[in-house]
């Protein structure tokens, strides 16, 4: 037993007063849809929209359908946010007294896109000429002033949840490092259509041409519980954090996926949570069309989440490669950047 004092520093307790989620290390979530729903609806309900041609109000949010958090784990900060917000405006021309009614929808505000790359629908309750320039209105003007509140919710959340997530040690408050989880998918995406991947691998293999394959089995132990780790594999802000930014990722059953700057593609099979993910999987240097199949299975501990890996169908000499790939751009990528090597409690 280490002496009092000598042990991991990232675990002792008089590093706070209080003993709580010492140096930050264990995962810490909090939930921002309640203060998110309040939020947008200060932002957008009275809403001003005016040009030289006319006038329009937001009168109400009739859908704010979604969620928010802020979480910290090892002292960063990652702010998840999805929301489908639709509402109702009325507007005028300048020169006329009748009021234009309609509707807007944002289909699409999440921390994936951009403001400036988020989507704003406008509609009006009738297609007449009047109404027609009335909604030009919101959609040339509106549409930058809906953009610009969306981009202060955005700082006004990661303000507001920054504080007292990030807990100050005994020397002083550590500085959160915030991670940026948006995703730039041109190149992933490029990567995704195309249908036919260059190979690079064994010479004169090609679509159609039989193969020789073996199976791998890999088993691997993270100190963390099964629902954290089951997050770490599926949650597409989590995998951007060790895969890096540009990537395709919706954990569903059929969607497609890019990794690793396109050298990883594949297909989800099926997803039982915090239980069980079979993927197709391909490297981009295997032959043409060649896909293996990856099944990973998850087990909580009483210390520790299990994971076994079978991979089969992987070409004839990409072994070794295979299972280092595993090692250095998941396993060990995940532990480090969430702290799964460290112990659990």
């Amino acid at each position: 037993m280490a002496k009092w004092g000598e042990g991991d520093p990232r675990w002792i307790v008089e590093e706070r007063p209080d003993a709580t989620n010492v140096n930050n290390w264990h995962w810490v979530e909090k939930d921002a849809t309640g203060w998110s729903r309040d939020k947008l609806k200060d932002l957008f309900v009275g809403l001003k929209i005016e040009n030289e041609k006319g006038f329009c109000e937001i009168l109400e949010l009739t859908k704010t359908e979604g969620e928010a958090s802020a979480n910290n784990r090892k002292a960063k900060l990652i702010f998840f946010y999805e929301w489908v917000i639709a509402g109702t405006w009325e507007g005028k021309l300048t020169d006329s007294q009748k009021k234009i009614k309609g509707k807007f929808e944002i289909p699409n505000l999440s921390e994936e896109n951009e403001p400036s790359e988020i989507d704003i629908m406008i509609t009006t309750e009738k297609e007449t000429q009047e109404a027609s320039l009335v909604k030009e209105i919101m959609r040339s003007t509106g549409v930058e002033i809906i953009r610009m509140q969306i981009e202060k919710y955005i700082k006004d959340l990661k303000d507001e949840y920054s504080q007292g997530i990030i807990l100050p040690s005994r020397n002083g408050n550590i500085a959160p490092a915030v991670v940026d989880t948006k995703n730039k998918e041109n190149t992933a995406k490029a990567e995704m259509n195309k249908v036919v991947q260059t190979s690079t691998g064994t010479s004169g293999s090609s679509a159609g041409v039989r193969i020789p394959t073996t199976t791998v089995t890999m088993k691997e132990k993270f100190k963390c519980t099964l629902a954290d780790l089951y997050r770490a594999l599926t949650v597409k802000g989590l995998v951007q954090v060790y895969c890096g930014s540009d990537i395709v990722f919706e954990p569903a059953k059929g969607e497609r996926f890019v990794l690793m700057g396109g050298n990883i593609t594949g297909e989800f099979i099926d997803l039982i949570p915090e239980k069980k993910l079979s993927m197709r999987w391909r490297m981009k240097t295997w032959p043409d069309e060649h896909y293996s199949v990856v099944t990973i299975e998850l087990e909580e501990a009483d210390d520790c989440t299990r994971l076994t890996l079978k991979q089969t169908g992987i070409p004839a000499g990409e072994v070794d490669r295979t299972k280092e790939g595993w090692q250095l751009n998941f396993w060990q990528r995940i532990k480090q950047a969430f702290g799964f090597e460290a112990r659990l409690y």
